[in-house]
């Protein structure tokens, strides 16, 4: 850091350390600098991906191919697959997830859903969002070390082409040899080509695998729109795998700050155990016991080494050992990495290991506490009142709307007519005619336009209709209430209850 960049702009009186430095006699010199950087220098780590100094610190993570990184792998090249291949399945015709935001449809596991699903969304929603509650607080961070597409493509896809244009595949690291520009445009080049690739795919969610394939086949002039968010998408995706990586994880993504929300000390964490790995001396050593004293330096030794290796492998570059931290994604590199060196050293492994805060402390299990009580009971009402919503939804939606303009009209000196206006949505798969009728046979339902009668599959259209009826119905109180019936040829029926209005007496 510059003397420039580490004085402040307005300096309205000395500081005692500008006082000392006059004293010594080295005041405006590299003393000064020197005592003025030391202020300025944060006491610890503000971001792991950060320098001292505030500039980016790029992590070039070693690769650790323990037990728990070929689970990893496994699971990773399996949702790789389920990735890429969920906008191509089906069910019952329909896409197994289609986010058809344009259209205002929704389709999830075959069912369709539309704008006026309002409460079936809202639960689908919160639904996921306590399960990612209960599964954080059981499970700790395994999304983000396991399923996440971030770490999934980053760590299996996007980091081993970087192994090899470095010539470090399988050990990871600093650059075994200096990259050549034509090695760089080579691998820019297929990172090029697996983020269209991933872009086409995250497309296919919105707009269907035939919408794709169309596109994909025709010119972008004839779907230019369609093509910015393609284009725009590879962009973005080539800044998060080229140079914002990690960093999505500890600046972008808000999953990690809440975890002091959803963990609790009985939580699943990826934990250094301090009890049996402190205090730390460098090297290999033997001991009269198997917690006593290192026989070559004559003092306590715990197991950990300080080889630094759970450190050199972590992708988001902490130390494990400082404790939880909110950068820990549980990628079990540092389990992996620990364990290897114990394996060496001739200590048991899972100094590093899956376990909790209250385990590492030594205190008993509970099986049963708040969180792995409340939240199972919330997910079964909200999954239960979703099941109600979509159990109740028909083969159609009917909604009623009063027509613009007089509340009535008379039709001679002894009828009256109100005007409706009547939302008709098709769930069905095919076309269908509505029947309207009443459960009063003096009220006659009045069709203006037969053609809104006709809807084809998941066709909304609204349907004006009036109801026309004799006087003497609302002489009472000016209202009556009366029962409309919708009916499609599926023999899908909806009621509706309504009120006509007319002259008092």
């Amino acid at each position: 850091m510059s003397t420039r960049a580490s004085l402040p702009l307005f300096s309205p009186s000395p500081c005692k350390v500008c006082y000392a430095a006059d004293r010594d006699g080295t005041s405006g010199g590299s003393g000064a600098s020197q005592n003025n950087e030391a202020l300025l220098k944060p006491e610890d780590h503000v971001l792991s991906t950060l320098e001292a100094d505030g500039s980016r610190r790029w992590l070039r993570p070693k690769l650790s191919m323990g037990e728990w990184w070929k689970r990893r792998r496994v699971i990773a090249y399996i949702l790789m697959v389920v990735f890429v291949a969920i906008p191509h399945l089906r069910i019952g015709g329909k896409p197994l997830i289609l986010l058809e935001i344009a259209a205002r449809e929704f389709t999830v596991l075959g069912k369709t859903f539309y704008p006026t699903d309002t409460l079936v969304l809202a639960l689908f929603m919160l639904s996921i969002f306590v399960s990612i509650v209960l599964i954080t607080a059981i499970t700790g961070r395994a999304w983000c070390g396991w399923a996440c597409p971030q770490t999934v493509y980053m760590e299996f896809l996007f980091r081993p082409i970087d192994r090899f244009f470095d010539g470090t595949l399988g050990k990871g690291g600093k650059p075994a040899r200096g990259i050549s520009p034509v090695w760089q445009i080579a691998r820019f080049a297929v990172y090029l080509v697996l983020c269209m690739f991933l872009a086409h795919t995250f497309l296919a969610y919105f707009v269907g695998t035939e919408k794709l394939a169309q596109w994909v086949r025709s010119s972008p002039i004839d779907h230019p729109s369609a093509f910015l968010v393609m284009a725009a998408t590879t962009g973005l995706m080539l800044f998060d795998f080229l140079f914002f990586r990690e960093q999505l994880c500890l600046i972008a993504c808000p999953y990690g700050r809440f975890q002091s929300v959803m963990l609790d000390e009985q939580s699943k964490i990826v934990a250094y155990d301090p009890v049996r790995g402190e205090p730390r001396i460098k090297g290999k050593r033997t001991h009269d016991d198997d917690r006593g004293v290192d026989l070559v330096r004559g003092k306590a030794a715990g197991d950990c080494v300080d080889c630094h290796q759970c450190v050199v492998v972590c992708p988001t570059g902490i130390d494990i050992r400082d404790g939880l931290q909110m950068e820990c994604i549980n990628c079990t590199q540092c389990i992996d990495a620990c364990d290897d060196v114990m394996e060496k050293v001739g200590k048991p492994k899972g100094l590093i290991r899956y376990s909790s805060q209250d385990a590492i402390a030594r205190k008993p299990k509970k099986l049963l506490r708040a969180r792995t009580i409340i939240y199972p009971i919330v997910l079964v009402g909200v999954f239960s009142g979703l099941a109600m919503a979509i159990s109740s939804k028909s083969g159609f939606d009917a909604r009623i709307l009063r027509g613009r303009g007089a509340p009535y009209s008379l039709l001679g000196a002894k009828e009256v007519s109100n005007a409706f206006n009547l939302r008709l949505v098709n769930r069905t798969e095919i076309d269908q005619t509505y029947e309207l009728s009443t459960n009063d046979s003096s009220v006659e339902v009045e069709i203006i336009d037969a053609d809104a009668q006709h809807l084809e599959p998941a066709e909304s259209k609204l349907l004006p209709i009036r109801l026309n009826f004799p006087s003497s119905m609302t002489m009472g109180d000016g209202n009556e209430s009366i029962e409309l019936t919708v009916k499609d040829q599926s023999g899908n029926e909806r009621i509706i209850s309504m009120k006509v209005l007319g002259p008092r007496r």
